[in-house]
């Protein structure tokens, strides 16, 4: 399969809240398949349960991709100010709010790539371990 598909299932999943949409890939084909009940999408094969050709696709929080990742780059960008980060995400909105902080900093891109890269590195990875062959 193309590493773009598998990326854009991803991020379908993870858009949303948690849980809240799935998505399967065929080992043998790499095709994928999305459920989601709020968008009124159901392409799931009938067999998809309980066959091991098909794997559910994790979210982000499966791949520790959500406040780890946080937390990694704060370590290596700016490790002085981790009670602040520590205090944005202490209340609601903290990713929204997170993200102005950085952009305040003129680190928001840099966040960006870093989120960019290490979600391919984890999603590469995770393919590799399931056995799931990423063409590019």
């Amino acid at each position: 399969m193309k590493f773009a598909d598998l990326e854009y299932v991803f991020e379908f999943i993870n858009a949303g809240d948690p849980y809240e949409h799935e998505a399967f890939v065929s080992r043998s084909t790499g095709k994928t398949y999305i459920r989601s009940d709020v968008a009124g999408i159901d392409e799931l094969p009938e067999d998809v349960m309980g066959n091991d050709d098909y794997v559910e696709i994790p979210n982000k929080y499966d791949l520790d991709l959500g406040k780890d990742l946080v937390w990694q780059f704060v370590d290596r960008q700016i490790p002085g100010l981790k009670n602040k980060v520590r205090e944005i995400f202490s209340r609601r909105s903290a990713y929204a709010r997170y993200k102005m902080f950085l952009e305040d900093l003129d680190l928001l891109d840099a966040w960006y790539r870093f989120e960019g890269e290490r979600t391919r590195e984890v999603l590469l990875e995770w393919a590799r371990e399931k056995g799931i062959s990423i063409d590019d």
